[in-house]
């Protein structure tokens, strides 16, 4: 800043420097030249005083000046000159200083000479006898009389400019001065220009603002701290650069380890589960673990941290889960399967509600971590509806009615409650056949074919189709489910009515996996049968035969 206004002192100086000097140049060129032509109005005046007396004896008995002397008859023919010889001149009647000397008295006029650069004044008066007389002088050009000044001229420019730049320095250093010794921390304090008023009260205003942020920053700290310490599960943060920025007591407790003072995570604990969670969540991939250490069985649970598209970090959730496993010993067979499908929305809601409540969640993204709560809540809602469907199934109590169903009826009510899920899978599906009737449970019936559609479309391909055919047979009627999926391999097909038996393992976040079982028991509660053909890359078809 003190560079800019010594600049702008120094232009202005200089500007105003040259603009004073052009001014006065002018002011005294038209000085001088008023001056010259009263001096040679004058000059004339005596001139012609000894003219009259004396004639031209008078003329050559004056010493050579700057002057010349033309004494013009007046029918214009030069009488004397006292810088040519009169005879070789021209005629000047039609000169215009002795036309108007002859018609008004006097006369005057100015001509300039190219070759010279010069500018002549010319002044002419009427004698008693009708001669003129007339005296002319030379005047130098504005140009030509900087020219000559120059020297003297540019001395002084050179002294006024030093001068200018000794006077910018100390000002631009006195005006920034008050400005460089504000104190930004308390800017009402000291004095300053009343000009700079406004902004410091902006700035004191910003101060408070920041202030009160700081405080709620450390008492959100305070809170989170408090939080995570009377957690029995451990809480790491870590960097891009796995550095720990942020712990619990719980995590070193379970972790075995010692404080760290700013080292990495894969310092603190060199397993492979620990290393591979991180590295999977520094890679943007939410990534759990299980590990074991002294009779202990913990899980490790890594999410990224991201700004925008970039993963700047990752948060670990430790759990000890060795009560949990030893709990859980005498029902592995069932539990396994029922664990795999629970984990993972379980996972979803406890990693989404700890990122909530630690505090990590921008306002504005609360609804979207809440949504995904909310899904992974109403999947495991779904599967425990499965489960519970399935154990009224075992035990022959499906808590409803029998009832004559309506077959093709029932099989359009699903196709329209999957019509939104096959539009966003780009896949056709539509219902065909005739009208039919049997004895059962509309809603275990409805259920086992939502089941076989739901899975037709989910399985599918994009432009795919699934096509439902009732048809009646002569102990019952049938329904067909046919689809353009991907198939099922061969040496599968009779485990897919297993209980949470997933062909893709890849696909488990689709449905809860117990679909088929419900199909299967569905139709051992109604004295149905279901049958399947499929083969891989075509499509699979199950059809369902009820008995009338």
């Amino acid at each position: 800043m003190t560079k800019r206004i010594f600049r702008s002192i120094v232009l202005s100086s200089v500007a105003v420097l040259l603009a004073s000097t052009a001014l006065i140049m002018g002011v005294l060129y038209e000085y001088f030249t008023a001056r010259l032509e009263v001096e040679l109005a004058t000059e004339t005046g005596y001139i012609a005083q000894g003219v009259l007396m004396e004639g031209e004896r008078y003329l050559r008995g004056l010493k050579p000046g700057n002057s010349r002397i033309t004494w013009v008859d007046a029918d214009g023919s030069v009488l004397y000159d006292n810088r040519e010889d009169a005879s070789t001149m021209e005629n000047h009647a039609g000169r215009e200083e002795i036309r108007q000397a002859l018609e008004s008295g006097t006369g005057s006029s100015s001509r300039y000479s190219d070759t010279l650069s010069q500018q002549t004044i010319y002044y002419a008066q009427r004698l008693s006898d009708n001669t003129v007389l007339r005296v002319s002088s030379q005047k130098y050009t504005v140009w030509v009389l900087l020219l000559q000044m120059l020297q003297p001229a540019m001395f002084i420019l050179l002294a006024a400019l030093v001068l200018g730049l000794f006077l910018a320095s100390r000002l631009s250093r006195k005006i920034i001065r008050p400005i460089n010794a504000l104190d930004l921390q308390h800017p009402g304090e000291g004095e300053c220009y009343d000009e700079l008023a406004p902004l410091l009260g902006r700035i004191r205003s910003q101060n408070e603002v920041i202030g009160r942020q700081m405080e709620e920053l450390g008492r959100r700290q305070k809170e989170f701290i408090a939080i995570t310490e009377n957690m029995s599960e451990g809480f790491l943060i870590v960097d891009r650069a796995t550095n720990i920025l942020s712990y619990n007591s719980a995590a070193l407790r379970l972790l075995e380890a010692q404080a760290p003072e700013g080292a990495s995570i894969l310092a603190l604990n060199r397993s492979w589960a620990v290393r591979s969670a991180v590295e999977s969540a520094l890679a943007g991939r939410r990534c759990e673990q299980r590990m074991e250490q002294d009779g202990r069985v913990e899980q490790l649970i890594a999410n990224p941290v991201r700004e925008g598209r970039q993963v700047t970090g990752a948060v670990l959730v430790i759990l000890d889960v060795t009560e949990k496993e030893q709990r859980e010993a005498l029902r592995r067979e069932f539990t396994a399967n029922v664990s795999h499908e629970l984990k993972t929305p379980l996972t979803s809601i406890l990693g989404t509600a700890e990122i909530l409540e630690n505090g990590m969640v921008k306002s504005e993204d609360v609804g979207h971590f809440a949504g995904n709560i909310r899904k992974e809540a109403q999947r495991l809602i779904d599967l425990v509806g499965d489960i519970i469907k399935l154990s009224r199934l075992d035990e022959g109590d499906s808590g409803a009615k029998w009832e004559e169903v309506e077959l093709l009826a029932l099989s359009r009510s699903v196709a329209r409650q999957l019509s939104d899920a096959a539009q966003r899978a780009r896949v056709s599906l539509r219902v065909e056949g005739e009208a039919a009737a049997v004895p059962g449970v509309r809603q275990i019936v409805e259920e086992m074919l939502y089941n076989l559609c739901d899975n037709a479309v989910a399985y599918n391909r994009p432009g795919g189709s699934v096509t439902v055919e009732v048809s009646k047979e002569a102990d019952g009627a049938r329904v067909t489910v046919s689809d353009t999926g991907t198939g099922i391999p061969k040496d599968q097909q009779s485990r897919i009515f297993e209980r949470f038996y997933r062909v893709d393992k890849s696909r488990s976040s689709k449905g809860t996996g117990l679909g088929l079982s419900i199909v299967k028991h569905g139709a051992l509660f109604l004295g149905a049968s279901v049958e399947v053909e499929s083969e891989v890359g075509r499509g699979s078809t199950f059809t369902l035969h009820f008995k009338g």
